[in-house]
């Protein structure tokens, strides 16, 4: 029997329509006047933050934006960030768009009422306390970090990637709106889809699971592998759109209060290096990992495979991580997502970094199975020159 913990305070408003009723939906918190609304550059050209902004300053909210932010947010943005929420003297902040603003936004969260870098609050040098309300928006379905207590930063200097991480810094409130998501392009749906499914896979299976992260997890698998090949084809339809926003909304849950795993591990390398999209990093590693894993829980992968409608109940144990494996492969290969030796800029002679950072992030201690710089070196290996 199993002791575990479960918790997530964060208020979760899901529905379409829900970004034009922002302010109605803020109202009941009194988070104060004043907001930071942190976007980035690509979600404030699409036109989805600027209705936003106005529906919030004809509410009465002195609203300030901050878009100065990567794909991969570096540690010196967050700074910025926080050196304006100070200017403007902002009371809380509004995030709106994927992982990245989402991120930032924790991170300005923390480090405006507090001063500091964020490796301090990483490194333990710093407390988590002090932290002013944070409202997410997600406009992609992929992160999940709408309501977990995680903020994942590139230090610029290092190009490490650093995990700020506590309850503190789960949002005081998650808005989901599916229509924010319809315009987002084909090859955007496709890498946060698979990001929000190894988030549900990893949160399943690493070691840090619970009851609870588990159950997220099965039904985030299904809903994501149901809906993501419909939301990939016909962006538009907002039934596959919806499945998605929720399906990462439940792998969000379910690693948010677990971890991820060598998946990750080793996309954030990849994505420190060459500011490879996050969905697509991980996607690329996703056969390779879970084909390692595989040999340490048979029977858990081979739930996982049918919990994805990739295998039969009545398939064998080994019948159906083989057909877990094909059906992630041809998952990935028709959303058109490229392979490791496709990437730009992807060397193998950096791969002793790659290995090097992977090995020292957090999450490899979670993997299901022990996992060491050699087994990192092989899976990149076999990822880069796999013709599959």
């Amino acid at each position: 029997m199993e002791a575990y913990s479960y918790f997530c305070n964060t208020r979760i408003e899901m529905g379409i329509g829900n970004a034009k009723k922002i302010a109605q939906i803020l109202e009941p918190f009194n988070v104060g006047s004043s907001i930071l609304l942190v976007s980035d550059p690509g979600v404030v050209g699409t036109g989805l933050v600027s209705p936003i902004q106005k529906a919030l300053e004809d509410a009465g909210y002195n609203v300030t934006l901050f878009d100065a932010l990567s794909q991969n947010p570096r540690d010196t943005e967050c700074i910025a960030g926080a050196a304006l929420f100070n200017e403007c003297e902002a009371q809380a902040i509004v995030a709106v768009g994927g992982g990245s603003a989402m991120d930032v936004g924790k991170a300005i969260a923390l480090i405006g009422p507090n001063g500091g870098s964020p490796t301090e609050y990483a490194g333990g040098i710093r407390p988590y306390t002090n932290i002013a309300p944070i409202i997410c928006v997600p406009t992609t379905a992929g992160t999940g970090s709408e309501v977990t207590r995680s903020s994942v930063i590139t230090e610029q200097a290092t190009h490490r990637k650093i995990t700020l991480k506590d309850a503190l810094l789960r949002p005081l409130l998650a808005i989901l709106d599916p229509e924010l998501t319809q315009t987002v392009p084909p090859a955007v749906t496709a890498a946060t889809g698979v990001d929000a499914l190894v988030h549900a896979i990893e949160g399943y299976t690493c070691k840090v699971s619970n009851p609870i992260s588990r159950a997220l997890g099965a039904s985030a698998m299904e809903k994501i592998v149901s809906a993501l090949p419909e939301a990939y084809r016909d962006g538009r339809n907002i039934e596959a759109r919806f499945k998605m926003q929720e399906g990462s909304l439940l792998a969000g849950l379910c690693f948010g209060s677990a971890d991820v795993a060598a998946v990750h591990c080793l996309a954030e390398a990849l994505g420190s290096l060459y500011d490879t999209p996050h969905g697509v990093a991980n996607s690329v590693f996703l056969p390779y990992v879970l084909k390692f894993n595989a040999q340490e829980d048979i029977q858990m992968h081979a739930r996982l495979a049918k919990y994805m409608n990739f295998a039969q109940d009545s398939d064998t144990e080994s019948l159906a991580i083989d057909k877990l494996i094909i059906g992630i492969q041809e998952l990935t290969e028709n959303l058109a997502i490229p392979k490791l030796n496709e990437l730009p800029g992807v060397k193998t002679e950096d791969f002793d970094k790659i290995v090097e950072l992977s090995v020292l992030n957090g999450s490899t201690k979670s993997n299901v199975r022990a996992i060491n710089a050699s087994n990192y070196r092989k899976i990149l290996e076999t990822a880069y020159h796999s013709e599959n």
